[in-house]
């Protein structure tokens, strides 16, 4: 299965894409769209999806996965951080791709292990998964690899209760 995640944000949305059964993954590609704060924020927005247009047809992803909002202090950005989320998902949806939503908690519990982990930890258990030699740079490409690792797992794991709820054990 071919994820792509995405990670919102007005000056740098990360994308991840990756390969995976469910249990083992392999990076395909990782990076940053990023936009000036100077232009207004139509703007950005636009380009943010015309990106993710070039992005999702050079890839032809299964399933995507974005983060959901998180609270944050400051309702001003996370007004602009949903107007982001909003574009991507409607550009994902237009691609005719299927899209899940994970919790800040999801993503992190699924792929460290410990729902309040640091940055760090991500990109370091990111890393640590698909067997790179270095943490991906970008943070914000790399907490979108871990969106879409997240979503794979997830993935894998609801397969797997629905083929076990089929099984029926006759004694």
């Amino acid at each position: 299965m071919r994820v792509f995640g995405i990670d919102c944000g007005t000056e740098r949305t990360g994308y991840g894409v990756i390969e995976s059964d469910g249990r083992v993954h392999s990076l395909v590609a990782a990076g940053c769209i990023t936009s000036s704060p100077r232009d207004p924020l139509a703007l950005r927005l636009k380009h943010i999806a015309a990106e993710l247009r070039l992005l999702l047809a050079e890839h032809h992803p299964d399933s995507a996965a974005i983060e959901e909002v998180f609270f944050a202090v400051n309702a001003k950005s996370a007004l602009k951080l949903s107007h982001v989320r909003g574009v991507a998902m409607l550009v994902v949806a237009e691609a005719l791709v299927t899209v899940a939503e994970y919790s800040p908690l999801e993503v992190k519990k699924s792929v460290v292990g410990y729902g309040r982990a640091e940055k760090s930890q991500v990109q370091q258990m990111v890393a640590s998964l698909l067997r790179l030699p270095s943490p991906i740079a970008s943070e914000d490409a790399s907490d979108a690899v871990a969106i879409a690792i997240c979503h794979a797992t997830h993935a894998f794991m609801d397969a797997m209760t629905r083929a076990a709820s089929r099984t029926v054990v006759h004694a």
